[in-house]
């Protein structure tokens, strides 16, 4: 029951991330798409710790280059998700107010992401191998 919740609670925090990413592409005042490669970022976030979790079989270590590694990997793609928006801005080629929009969503969603890593990942009953 208390994995459904948080799994529901993710599921609409996510969505709310999605509902700003598409609101400073689609809302007419607006109307550019180019902030829509931010979604790239999203789907290669979590690639070096899945890497990372599969190269490290040594769990009772408390830290290996590996998952440093991963770790450093992670926050070059979260930094680099905040700033796609920011230099689009800049050039000119969105406006701030879209900009906004997609900072505040890319904010939800890599708080999702990591809600949803430090929910499923303990390796419990319930862990995010199942999904």
């Amino acid at each position: 029951p208390c994995a459904v919740a948080a799994l529901v609670g993710l599921s609409f925090s996510g969505a709310i991330g999605l509902t700003f990413l598409m609101l400073g592409c689609a809302l007419e005042y607006y109307g550019v798409y180019w902030p829509m490669f931010v979604l790239i970022f999203y789907f290669i976030c979590p690639i070096p710790h899945f890497i990372a979790k599969r190269v490290s079989d040594d769990s009772d270590a408390a830290s290996s280059a590996c998952r440093e590694l991963a770790y450093f990997f992670t926050t070059g793609i979260v930094v680099s998700a905040f700033g796609f928006p920011i230099i689009l801005a800049r050039v000119e080629a969105i406006k701030w107010g879209a900009c906004g929009l997609v900072l505040a969503g890319n904010a939800v969603i890599f708080l999702t992401i990591l809600g949803f890593f430090l929910v499923f990942g303990r390796g419990d009953d319930f862990s995010w191998e199942q999904w």
